[in-house]
């Protein structure tokens, strides 16, 4: 397991081509020329996920007219991201990484605690691309709650 991975300001993207909720494959590289946050989650219809993507859907009219795209990413099958993007009106692409291979190339899959327990599993992580695709920045074990309102203030969006 890739788990002591980390990205850094300047490194290239590891990519990915994953399915999003309709089932459609999305890549970085479809984002070209403009600036891109990825989030990982470990969950859709939990609080903390629920919390975070609903806080990016509230946002993301700011975020596209400073021409930052959003995508979500966690291990959900893309029927259950379907299920949780019309129940939330999420209208950004929600990507299905269901054997985490993706979170382990970024860094975001490994040990975390949780209610005191160890265990493995997705590590609520954020990165932003640079229009060049480049790491901008990264970011590891997100809390959740007034992370978009922090990311807003970094990409002056």
């Amino acid at each position: 397991m890739a788990e002591n991975v980390r990205l850094h300001p300047g490194d290239a993207n590891p990519g990915f081509a994953l399915p999003d909720s309709t089932g459609a494959p999305v890549r970085p590289e479809d984002y070209a020329g403009r600036r891109l946050v990825v989030f990982f989650y470990p969950a859709a219809f939990t609080p903390g996920c629920t919390t975070e993507a609903c806080d990016f859907r509230d946002n993301l009219a700011s975020l596209q007219a400073a021409d930052v795209a959003v995508v979500g990413i966690s291990p959900d099958p893309v029927a259950r991201l379907a299920e949780w993007a019309e129940a939330e009106r999420l209208e950004f692409p929600l990507l299905s990484d269901e054997d985490h291979a993706v979170a382990e190339a970024w860094g975001a899959w490994g040990t975390k605690v949780v209610n005191g327990q160890e265990r493995v599993g997705l590590i609520r992580s954020t990165f932003v691309l640079s229009a060049d695709g480049a790491i901008e920045s990264a970011e590891y074990g997100v809390d959740p709650n007034g992370h978009v309102a922090r990311l807003r203030a970094q990409l002056a969006a």
